[in-house]
């Protein structure tokens, strides 16, 4: 523990001109105390660690001193290409590993480069989750992550309904859309690859033998999961609806239901009716009419819904509940 914040205090010190206790003691992590101890034990050591005293004081190493202990462990490398996304890093349990790969590439550039990380990081931030939502970790995401780079085989139990369902898996990747977590795994028994969310996992654990399997070499993980998200978003959209939108409506309809289903309707739809107005009738692919009602109410009076009769009659239920409230 001690020697490997040893290096930690080295590798900082060389990427920066000076540091003082109290900067060194936020970074490791320890108290002022511990940092001036360290410093005297790297300077018996041979390593020239120089201390400054005055307002204007800290640490630096003399005379241009570089370290070779740069080289990146593999978690560290694996955690590297990760490091623009923070908040999945930390919810995986790979801070750590980032941060130390950083700290060595760090000291391993020219010091004109020293700043480079820092200038990278003030323009550039990944927020993945969506606004208005509250992302929550799953508890599992650690185990199922670590089950991801070990290529381990696991048995995990999710929730399928009221039941509980016991799976062997040969997880593959890990995908983080909108804040949540899915897991890309082979189903060992099925011989099939399938998306589950981590958040419906309630235990996952090795195996019995504790065995690692052999990825297929042809899996790409970006592909699988843009086929698996379209044909996720096409199998929802069960049901039809036939409406007359406005031109207002037609420019705000992408952005009440499904934007692919809404671009794909407006483009097959017929010229505008000979109203002259401009309004045009599509037929529309929904997930329910409750789910559709919901979704064209947003539109308002730049909507008319045509079918189903049910659809239309909800509406005009609306419309009468709306014209009492507000008057003529």
């Amino acid at each position: 523990m001690r020697a490997a914040r040893l290096i930690k205090m080295v590798l900082l010190l060389q990427s920066r001109a000076s540091m003082t206790a109290a900067e060194l003691a936020r970074e490791l992590e320890v108290s002022e105390r511990t940092v001036t101890r360290d410093a005297q034990a790297l300077s018996e050591a041979g390593v020239p660690v120089y201390a400054e005293r005055g307002r204007a004081g800290g640490y630096r190493l003399v005379g241009g001193y570089r370290t070779r202990l740069t080289g990146l462990a593999r978690g560290e490398a694996e955690a590297l290409f990760l490091s623009g996304v923070p908040g999945a890093l930390r919810e995986m349990g790979l801070e750590d590993a980032a941060s130390a790969a950083r700290l060595k590439v760090s000291a391993a550039l020219l010091p004109s480069l020293s700043d480079a990380s820092r200038a990278a990081a003030q323009r550039f931030h990944l927020d993945a989750p969506s606004w208005f939502t509250e992302p929550k970790t799953p508890e599992l995401l650690p185990a199922v992550a670590d089950a991801v780079w070990d290529d381990r085989r696991v048995v995990a139990r999710y929730r399928r309904g009221d039941s509980d369902v016991e799976r062997e898996l040969e997880p593959y990747g890990l995908v983080l859309k909108a804040g949540v977590w899915y897991l890309c795994a082979r189903v060992a028994d099925h011989d099939s690859f399938r998306v589950y969310r981590i958040d419906r996992f309630t235990a996952v654990g090795p195996t019995a033998s504790d065995e690692r399997f052999t990825r297929r070499e042809d899996f790409d993980l970006p592909a699988f999961w843009e086929d698996r998200a379209e044909q996720f978003a096409r199998s929802i959209l069960r049901a039809e609806v036939v409406v007359r939108v406005s031109p207002e409506g037609a420019r705000r309809l992408p952005y009440a239901v499904d934007p692919t289903a809404a671009r794909e309707a407006l483009e097959l739809a017929a010229a505008p009716d000979g109203d002259g107005d401009g309004w045009v009738t599509v037929t529309l692919p929904v997930e329910s009419e409750e789910v559709a009602h919901g979704q064209l109410a947003g539109l308002g009076p730049e909507v008319e819904v045509l079918a189903p009769a049910s659809l239309r009659a909800r509406f005009v239920r609306d419309a009468a509940r709306l014209a009492a409230l507000y008057g003529t």
